[in-house]
């Protein structure tokens, strides 16, 4: 079991104040890291670093927004100053818009750029930005994981969610390609691989999936008609592959993007 352990190391997660980041942040600490959450949202950070300090967990908030170059370099230096080193990244901001998702009856054409604009940004630069500032810590070190999250949009095209699709499929790209450049630059101590999660409910795609009244819209009806596991996934469900990819279990694996999302894209709906 000692191949899971993150004893001692430190852990920053970009969009550890969404659902999914909060599972994130809560497994990492409990295997042992220090967790430094990163979010736009200053009070909501503090408030959820305050949750895991008060179960006996070293966790950090700092505010800095993913696109902002300066303001995560100034976060690197309240991390270091803090912890001392940064051994695990994990990207996790990202999302998606309403006017960047094409509504039933209306077209491709009709998407609202500058949203469409928003969406490539957040969730592609939002994660090489991050990997560019805090990336430069582990590759000195010559030893860490970087860890980013896909989509299944990624691997199988969807309907409606274009923008979040082709940034979600470039992510893979630059897992793959990050992996071999960390490697071959820096030593096989720095590992690059993704998550790709299957149906999870969040606040961003909470009314897309779901009525007010808690039924499934038609497209949460279709997703999980086709999810052979007939439900949505529970945020903790990530924890296991995460920290599996953040630890020296997976010490030979990188450039990889692993599904979790319960059988999702397994089958054709056959």
């Amino acid at each position: 079991m000692n191949l899971f352990q993150l004893k001692n190391k430190t852990a920053v997660v970009t969009g550890g104040t969404g659902v999914l980041g909060t599972a994130f942040c809560e497994g990492l600490a409990k295997a042992g890291a220090n967790i430094v959450i990163i979010g736009r949202r200053k009070e909501l950070g503090e408030e959820k670093a305050e949750i895991l300090r008060k179960k006996g967990y070293k966790a950090l908030s700092v505010a800095a927004d993913v696109l902002d170059i300066e303001q995560l370099e100034a976060a690197k230096e309240v991390i270091l100053k803090e912890f001392g080193t940064i051994d695990i990244l994990v990207n996790g901001a990202g999302g998606n818009m309403p006017g960047a998702t094409i509504m039933p009856d209306k077209t491709i054409f009709d998407i609202n750029m500058p949203d469409l604009n928003a969406v490539l940004a957040l969730n592609l630069q939002g994660t090489i930005y991050p990997t560019h500032v805090f990336g430069q810590v582990i590759a000195k070190q010559k030893a860490g994981s970087i860890i980013n999250i896909s989509s299944m949009t990624a691997f199988q095209a969807q309907t409606r969610v274009m923008g979040y699709a082709v940034a979600k499929t470039a992510i893979d790209g630059y897992t793959r390609w990050m992996s071999m450049e960390m490697a071959l630059k820096f030593g096989e101590g720095i590992r690059v691989n993704a998550i790709a999660p299957g149906y999870f409910l969040t606040e961003q795609n909470l009314r897309l999936l779901t009525n007010e009244d808690g039924s499934l819209t038609e497209r949460g009806r279709l997703i999980i008609q086709n999810t052979p596991f007939k439900r949505f996934g529970k945020p903790e469900e990530l924890v296991g592959t995460l920290i599996w990819l953040a630890s020296d279990a997976s010490k030979f694996v990188s450039g990889v993007v692993v599904p979790v999302d319960g059988g999702f894209i397994a089958w054709n709906g056959i």
